[in-house]
């Protein structure tokens, strides 16, 4: 079993920065994907930026050259920090990890935090 226990978020004015972190720990897991997922109220959950065991990185249109996903290993962590933030960037944002143990796959999901950006 893998706990994603995310921190950060909050209130942040237009234009404002705010960093998103999610911590796994648990069972050993091998990491295939981990994502930012965002749900405003009455939208669907969209993908916001994902990163591969690789390392490689994709974004939503609506938020690349703003937002970077990043990882540190050592720490089990993912981060998505997020630039010039826009009042439609306000959603729950939530971490999710997929990946392998002995064969079977798993994914996990973070509890979600909230970001409001207003003035």
């Amino acid at each position: 079993q893998v706990q994603l226990v995310q921190s950060g978020g909050g209130l942040v004015q237009p234009g404002g920065s705010l960093g998103l972190s999610c911590v796994a720990s648990g069972s050993r897991f091998s990491i295939e994907h981990i994502a930012w997922y965002r749900q405003a109220p009455g939208k669907q959950r969209e993908l916001v930026a994902r990163i591969t065991r690789g390392g490689s990185t994709d974004y939503a249109d609506s938020v690349k050259g703003r937002f970077t996903i990043s990882r540190d290993n050592a720490k089990n962590t993912v981060y998505l920090q997020m630039n010039s933030l826009k009042p439609e960037d306000t959603a729950v944002y939530y971490c999710h990890e997929v990946g392998t143990l002995e064969g079977y796959e798993y994914d996990y999901w973070g509890q979600g935090t909230q970001v409001t950006v207003s003035s």
